[in-house]
């Protein structure tokens, strides 16, 4: 599946997008309808609000289309007026402000064909911080893992409607790293291909940090409950998930939603499965707190949220949770001790002759690691030029078992605790 830039707005522009009398499994798009998404929220954090302005766009179809040329402003009760500048395909205030208790926001949209658009009035939620995030192991339908959950409380018990993302970042270390790599060059003459230079690495390639953001729609209400209390599970992660098999960091986001924004949020999780999006009964035209402000029956997909923000970072090693269960295996196959078998497919004798016993694999090992597709391991104590009479045999992987960068970044996230 191609991968959208936002998973939540692709759901709006997926919807918009699929006639009401939708083939089941018939990917093209009939009775298409352009249209405005927006997707805004400003919050009590003192930061460069950001507002994303795009198009429907069919299913078929790379991804959205950036809205650019746009007028975007909100403006408060005051008559403060915060201006909105285009930069990177999104829209970031130009100067740093946070929504405050006791006033009012309303987003104003002008775009560059004349037409405009407004939401209604909102004001700041309730201020209701995020306490805590726990980490617990549990079973769920039989799987074991760890729980994730937040918590919070509201003694004015007037926040009742909570969402939430998520960041979450981990540790990954390449089971066969070594700290020498091998280099091809070629040459025009001799019998190799070229020379294998084995060298001191001179980036780290054994530890990175990989980052994924949640991609789906997290939601919880207290309204049935006797107090404004929030014990809320975000995430549940298996024991056998390789992201927490060395130390895990999530970073816990929870916005504090009124009941137009939460039923919004709601209504569009409760319409996103591939079971509705797919059938013929499709749910109709989903609609936020945004109109045009020019034609009435045009219609806009998205909403403007003023929203109470808080977060908290928590992290912990495999072995703090899980003492005694089986470390999950790296996400590539890198078997750390080799069967005979194995061995014949990653050991191989640096020769060209066709008649040599045991058989060369010169052209194998060179071409592999000339190409790219592989990387040199070892654990030589020498550096220079790799002899092709057969000498030493090189121990090749899959890039990804000895240099983490090819899939994951090598820059420490400054927020990381070891």
């Amino acid at each position: 599946m191609k991968k959208k830039s936002s998973y939540r707005i692709f759901l709006l522009l997926l919807l918009a997008a699929i006639s009401s009398c939708t083939t089941p499994y018939n990917y093209k798009t009939n009775g298409f309808e352009n249209a405005i998404v927006i997707e805004a929220a400003i919050t009590n954090q003192l930061k460069n609000q950001e507002i994303k302005l795009s198009r429907t766009y069919k299913f078929e179809e790379e991804g959205p289309i950036f809205e650019s040329g746009a007028v975007v402003s909100v403006k408060d009760n005051l008559g403060t007026v915060y201006g909105f500048d285009e930069k990177n395909g999104i829209y970031i205030s130009a100067s740093e402000f946070k929504a405050v208790p006791g006033r009012t926001y309303q987003l104003h949209i002008k775009t560059k064909d004349g037409k405009s658009y407004s939401s209604t009035i909102e004001k700041l939620t309730t201020e209701t911080n995020l306490e805590d995030i726990t980490s617990n192991v549990t079973t769920k339908e039989g799987v074991l893992g760890v729980e994730i959950k937040a918590k919070s409380y509201d003694p004015t018990n007037s926040s009742k409607y909570y969402r939430y993302e998520y960041d979450e970042t981990y540790k990954v270390i390449a089971p066969k790293w070594s700290p020498y790599e091998a280099i091809a060059i070629p040459k025009n003459t001799g019998i190799a291909p070229g020379d294998l230079i084995i060298q001191q690495r001179t980036k780290e390639a054994r530890v990175c940090y990989s980052t994924k953001k949640s991609d789906h729609i997290t939601l919880t209400s207290t309204n049935d409950l006797l107090e404004d209390r929030v014990d809320f599970q975000v995430r549940f992660i298996p024991s056998t998930d390789y992201i927490i098999a060395n130390r895990y960091s999530i970073l816990v986001k929870q916005f504090v939603q009124n009941l137009s924004a939460f039923t919004f949020y709601q209504t569009l999780s409760k319409i996103s499965g591939s079971e509705s999006l797919l059938s013929q009964n499709q749910p109709g035209f989903l609609s936020g707190n945004i109109k045009s402000d020019t034609d009435s029956s045009e219609k806009v997909i998205g909403f403007f949220d003023v929203t109470a923000y808080s977060e908290k970072r928590i992290f912990f090693n495999f072995s703090d949770i899980f003492p005694k269960e089986k470390v999950p295996s790296y996400p590539y196959d890198c078997p750390l001790v080799l069967n005979e078998n194995q061995a014949k497919e990653h050991i191989f004798l640096y020769c060209f002759e066709s008649d040599r016993v045991p058989q060369c694999f010169g052209d194998t090992a060179y071409g592999g690691i000339n190409l790219g597709r592989s990387v040199y391991f070892g654990g030589y104590n020498f550096l220079g030029r790799v002899p092709d009479n057969g000498t030493i045999s090189l121990e090749i992987y899959n890039t990804e078992c000895g240099d983490c960068t090819s899939f994951s970044s090598n820059i420490k996230p400054l927020f990381w605790i070891d």
